[in-house]
């Protein structure tokens, strides 16, 4: 079980990172040719090492911070239209399926008491 979380995490959060880049380069920019508005994949990668890892503390502050981008999806799924409204839906799931398996992880994985 722990496996499978650890990989739906790790999976969501590459996926998350490959769909920014892409929406903001590619698929739907808001400025033809792209914008700078890809950088918002870096600091997704703060956290990739330790969920490659499967390092609990991270996990922890990863499913926190994990928040702002499905704040942006449901921001963006709102107010924009187009394949950019259904882009922002695929970064809605991709953020709660990265959410819901770092709390179990983080859960399952503490220490007895």
């Amino acid at each position: 079980m722990i496996q499978k979380l650890q990989l739906g995490a790790s999976v969501s959060l590459l996926t998350l990172i490959l769909l920014a880049i892409l929406w903001e380069t590619i698929l739907a920019p808001l400025k033809p040719g792209g914008s700078m508005l890809m950088l918002k994949a870096v600091p997704l990668l703060l956290p990739l090492l330790g969920i490659l890892h499967g390092r609990r503390y991270t996990y922890q502050w990863a499913s926190m911070f994990i928040l702002l981008y499905f704040t942006e999806g449901v921001v963006r799924a709102w107010s924009d239209g187009g394949l950019s409204a259904k882009l922002a839906c695929v970064e809605i799931v991709l953020s709660v399926i990265f959410f819901a398996c770092a709390i179990s992880y983080a859960r399952l994985t503490r220490a007895k008491a």
